[in-house]
């Protein structure tokens, strides 16, 4: 496709776009053509764009890995992180927010990564409607994956939860607060020595 007709195809997409917006706020009471909401439909498009990036594949985060050893020290215990994250849910379309805790054992002869990699892994399969459940288990799996690549020493586990608000149950239906709190864990995060040791950071940094 030419540039050109790239670029036409994308003012069309957008047009259609604002069109929806314009029509949701009619549908729910709304005059899109006050002052107040008449750059509104634009504004929304393009927020789309950082809400919803999860949804494009090319924007898929590379983890770049590291031989372990490699700089002359070789770890193989526990390396943890935590932050903020942001989601929408797919039942009514409202935040989610929270944050996360995870952590991963490298082989001693195989990938370590840096864990600011983690947080972008975690921003992109949020940035689309999902399910805590969902999301927790697609970072967990894509996280092993890239440490496995091209290596026959796998992660010894890989561990990730996640504590979260839904203003879908906040801000309507039983409108109550309290997070919701999703895990996964793999290999030897399933032993009791070490997902204690795991949910006791967690815990005490939650």
């Amino acid at each position: 496709m030419s540039s050109k007709k790239k670029k036409k195809t994308n003012n069309n997409l957008k047009q259609t776009k604002e069109e929806l917006v314009r029509k949701m706020l009619i549908a729910i009471g709304e005059n899109p053509d006050r002052e107040g909401l008449k750059e509104t439909p634009a504004r929304v498009v393009k927020s789309w764009d950082e809400l919803y990036k999860g949804y494009d594949s090319t924007k898929l985060p590379n983890i770049k890995t590291f031989n372990n050893g490699n700089d002359g020290l070789v770890y193989d215990t526990l390396i943890a992180d935590e932050g903020k994250f942001y989601s929408m849910c797919e039942h009514h379309i409202l935040p989610i927010s929270g944050r996360y805790f995870f952590a991963y054992i490298p082989h001693a002869k195989g990938k370590i990564l840096g864990l600011s990699k983690v947080a972008r892994v975690i921003d992109h399969f949020s940035s689309k409607l999902q399910v805590q459940e969902r999301l927790v288990s697609e970072v967990v799996d894509y996280i092993y994956n890239e440490l496995s690549k091209d290596t026959m020493y796998k992660p010894l586990g890989v561990a990730l939860v996640m504590d979260a608000n839904h203003m879908c149950k906040e801000m309507r239906g039983v409108r109550k607060s309290g997070k919701m709190r999703t895990t996964k864990l793999t290999g030897v995060f399933m032993e009791p020595a070490t997902r204690a040791e795991f949910m006791s950071w967690v815990n005490k940094h939650g």
